[in-house]
């Protein structure tokens, strides 16, 4: 099936837009939302006036701006444009801002409005932290990111890298966001770190672009691989570490942190964590760039993610100058990519 070369958005409280402009009519808007289908790879897919489109959500692809009990024992999410989705409890997880993810009856995720929230709390005979009980039924409400320790572990990656001559997070060349925007950019002569470096594409783009890189991976056998590619580049310096323990003397030594498949890359439960590290290793006022990706992918790595969720993790220490979906990525990618450039406050 070819990709639609159209796109359409879904903003925060679950409402199409069309060229940043949302959509009144509850035909189109009622179109859009039932017409939701997950393509392989979380590509979100639906049709605009029969059109196929690419489907751009900032949250979950369903906001349910209500909750409703049927007949005592049917739950369903109202959406908007009057659209409603049968949802079991079962289906019920928590994120770490206590927010209640599910999917409806057609396999698309939600995530519950605070309205919409407390009316479910209503509706329950009892909830505790981790716990619900209706109908006299007690039901675990587990994390919505399942723990995965073994990616913290070198030997993980590495593994990996030994196994696959050419890893599927490996594009054999640096990020197309990338390509595109250094040049536009114009970014001064500046200090870059690179995390999670793997074969070291995007690291030796800064380098032929004039800046003094220093490329980080926690696996030796992807910095053999980068050393063979780009070890001639006089500017581009690799090191083996974790990024969760990095030197004394990468704090505030950089001009930039270039983020790519990296943050995807961790376990979920650190990303908070790696938010730390990229304010410890910049300097004032410097720069956290990155190509995101932003699909519903709970298991992993790579893991998904939203633009909810990093707004919320980048906030409180970054003010964003260019904040957008990447629409000119690869096919693979195409309706999944964030780019972000951003100051550190």
């Amino acid at each position: 099936m070819a990709i639609p070369t159209n796109f359409i958005q879904i903003d925060e409280e679950g409402f199409a837009l069309s060229r940043e402009v949302r959509i009144q009519d509850p035909i189109v808007g009622q179109e859009i939302l039932q017409n939701l289908k997950i393509h392989e790879g979380g590509t979100l897919l639906s049709t605009f006036g029969d059109v196929p489109v690419i489907v751009e959500a900032f949250d979950e692809p369903y906001v349910a701006a209500q909750v409703n009990l049927k007949d005592d024992k049917t739950w369903e999410i109202l959406l908007p444009y009057g659209v409603h989705y049968a949802f079991e409890l079962e289906s019920l997880s928590l994120d770490e801002w206590d927010r209640f993810h599910g999917y409806a009856a057609n396999k698309i995720p939600f995530v519950m409005s605070r309205k919409a929230q407390a009316t479910f709390f209503n509706l329950l005979e009892e909830f505790g932290d981790d716990f619900i009980e209706f109908n006299g039924k007690t039901y675990d409400i587990p994390a919505y990111w399942p723990p995965h320790k073994d990616v913290e572990k070198e030997t993980y990656w590495s593994q990996i890298y030994q196994q696959e001559e050419n890893p599927g997070w490996n594009l054999g060349e640096p990020a197309e966001a990338l390509k595109d925007m250094i040049p536009r950019l114009k970014i001064s002569r500046s200090r870059v770190l690179v995390l999670g470096c793997g074969e070291g594409h995007d690291a030796a783009l800064f380098a032929s672009a004039g800046h003094f890189v220093t490329a980080v991976d926690i696996s030796p056998l992807a910095l053999e691989r980068a050393k063979k590619l780009y070890g001639h580049l006089p500017t581009l310096t690799f090191v083996q570490a974790d990024l969760f323990k990095l030197p004394q003397d990468f704090d505030q030594s950089f001009d930039v942190v270039f983020e790519h498949t990296c943050y995807c890359a961790i376990n979920p439960e650190r990303r908070q964590e790696l938010v730390k590290v990229w304010n410890r290793v910049l300097v004032q006022g410097g720069h956290l760039m990155g190509v995101f990706f932003t699909f519903e992918k709970r298991q992993g790595p790579p893991y998904g993610g939203t633009e909810w969720e990093l707004r919320q993790r980048l906030k409180n220490h970054y003010h964003p100058i260019f904040w957008g979906r990447w629409q000119k990525s690869i096919p693979r990618r195409q309706g999944k990519e964030l780019f972000i450039y951003t100051k550190k406050k």
